[in-house]
């Protein structure tokens, strides 16, 4: 059972704190139903779903230190799901020119396909789980988020 983190927070403790426990735990909420819906819709996983929302984007493919850095998971996590995609014809390796070494992975016309029917899944299952707000409410959070989000942002440059 997931833990509701936001448990930890009691109302002496400051609004800022339960809000930040708050919002993991609707994180940790959302992003369950989505890891579930993928098992058992898909028979996938939120992390191959991931890395082929990448590649998606990039319809020449990405080398796989750009995938890694992409998705911010090792280089042998990014070759454990690409080798299993690749064994399902979801994706392929490509050559890369003037480098033997190197390699592309792209979706396949299939991979595309699969792809395209679980991205419209996973759209409505985030509609789905924001439907409780209206649409005036998801545009005030998201914008108040991007000012959170800015503010770390401009700090981070700052200390740079």
């Amino acid at each position: 059972m997931l833990m509701d983190l936001e448990a930890r927070g009691h109302s002496e403790h400051p609004e800022a704190l339960r809000l930040w426990l708050r919002m993991l735990t609707c994180t940790q909420l959302v992003e369950k139903q989505v890891r579930t819906q993928l098992r058992k819709q898909f028979d996938t996983t939120l992390p191959r779903f991931d890395l082929m929302a990448q590649l998606e984007r990039y319809p020449e493919g990405l080398k796989m230190n750009e995938m890694s850095r992409r998705m911010m998971v090792t280089g042998g996590n990014v070759t454990g799901i690409t080798d299993q995609l690749v064994g399902e014809g979801l994706v392929e390796r490509v050559g890369v020119q003037g480098d033997r070494r190197a390699y592309r992975v792209r979706l396949t016309p299939r991979g595309r396909k699969v792809f395209d029917e679980m991205a419209r899944q996973h759209e409505a299952w985030i509609m789905a789980a924001f439907g409780v707000l209206s649409p005036r409410e998801v545009e005030s959070l998201h914008r108040l988020l991007g000012k959170i989000k800015q503010h770390h942002h401009d700090s981070r440059l700052e200390t740079a």
